[in-house]
């Protein structure tokens, strides 16, 4: 089994006379730490070494120099074929989960608003966007271990995903489905955060700091966190999100009738995210829960949630607001809105979007494995919870 290159392409890899001298310490029992030190490596790198390159033809790992080198120089041969672009099965579950139709409880398929052909630029500010299941390279590559547990070719990096759709050479998926991911952006880049407003109405008693300790560290569930998102002419969906199941709800909250007559000053709300509007739209999302999972709501300052005590006496449902420009006290919350600007872009009419529409992406977001949830998706956690409260 000769070998071709006896010379490392720089220092940063193992060189032939480094192998064998791995393998006489080996022979003698030395510890991985101890030939570390000798060679002036990381024990990691010898580890790393021994796991790979061993031999493996007499049914045990022995680690031999000749064929170390020889399985090194062929994992490094370039280029290589991108592992999307060589396994149909594994590129099109890739797709499927990255830019998949959204769908109804009862699946039928929301085509969502149309949207002009992609230009390779950023994501279109102010513009609609691509409705898609949109699952994120990472949610991909860990639910491939669960839903492919016994087939080990079903798996792929999230790494390997990013350069499928970003780097020119690899493109085993189509660069155009940089769009379903969440940002939407050709380049990858880091992102903003947003700020909130104080407002007056609030006082100490509903302050986030007379909340319940069982809220904080998420054990109980039942206690969630809320917020709008704002569209084109003061339209508005509202969101609730459960701290510990990461199970989002979307409010319907229609423009009123007469908003496009004449102002009255001092008159009610008629953009459809008033303080009533609101009130009763998150009175009738809560009511179709258990009371188990309706103990409290953290929501940020918000002129919207200036009828709150009535939601309290009416749902029993506690409401806390955060510090003023404290949008991290809801960082759920904070995080699902982002999720959700794919779906609804500022600069958007989120009015013309049905109540059917929005039960369609917040059905697409419950059904998305999460990370923090060890990859198990907020519908099946919510499922979990009510399952263990019967």
């Amino acid at each position: 089994m000769a070998t071709f290159m006896l010379e490392p392409l720089s220092g940063r890899f193992l060189s032939f006379e480094e192998r064998e001298e791995i393998a006489l310490l080996r022979a003698q029992s030395t510890g991985v730490r101890e030939i570390a030190r000798r060679l002036g490596r990381a024990p990691s790198t010898i580890s790393r070494e021994l796991r790979r390159n061993a031999a493996t033809r007499g049914g045990k790992l022995e680690y031999r120099a000749s064929v170390a080198q020889w399985k090194a120089e062929l994992m490094a041969r370039r280029p290589k074929t991108a592992k999307l672009a060589a396994d149909d099965r594994l590129r099109d579950y890739v797709q499927e989960r990255l830019a998949g139709q959204v769908r109804r409880p009862d699946g039928t398929a929301v085509p969502g608003p149309m949207t002009g052909p992609w230009k390779g630029r950023n994501k279109p500010r102010r513009q609609d966007r691509r409705w898609a299941t949109a699952w994120s390279p990472e949610q991909i590559s860990a639910r491939l271990k669960i839903d492919f547990a016994d087939d080990a070719s079903m798996r792929i990096s999230h790494e390997a995903i990013y350069q499928s759709l970003y780097v020119q050479g690899r493109g085993a998926l189509k660069r155009e489905l940089v769009a379903c991911l969440r940002t939407g952006r050709a380049l990858r880049v880091p992102r903003a955060r947003v700020c909130g407003r104080g407002k007056h109405f609030v006082t100490a008693e509903v302050m986030i700091s007379q909340r319940p300790a069982e809220a904080e560290d998420r054990a109980v569930p039942g206690h969630w966190e809320g917020d709008l998102i704002l569209g084109l002419g003061s339209s508005a969906i509202g969101t609730l999100v459960e701290r510990s199941s990461r199970f989002t709800m979307l409010l319907h909250l229609p423009p009123m009738d007469g908003r496009d007559g004449p102002k009255v000053k001092n008159g009610a709300a008629l953009t459809g995210h008033g303080a009533e509007a609101v009130r009763d739209a998150i009175a009738d999302a809560i009511r179709e829960l258990p009371d188990h999972l309706r103990r409290s709501l953290t929501w940020d300052q918000g002129a919207e949630m200036a009828q709150h005590a009535k939601l309290r006496i009416e749902t029993g449902l506690e409401v806390y607001f955060c510090d003023p420009q404290s949008p991290w006290q809801r960082g759920t919350n904070e995080n699902t809105n982002g999720l959700l600007r794919q779906y609804f872009p500022k600069g958007t009419d989120l009015a013309r979007h049905s109540a059917e529409d929005l039960a369609a992406v917040a059905a697409a977001l419950n059904t998305r494995p999460r990370k923090t949830l060890d990859w198990r998706t907020p519908a099946e956690v919510l499922n979990e919870r009510l399952a263990a409260a019967a």
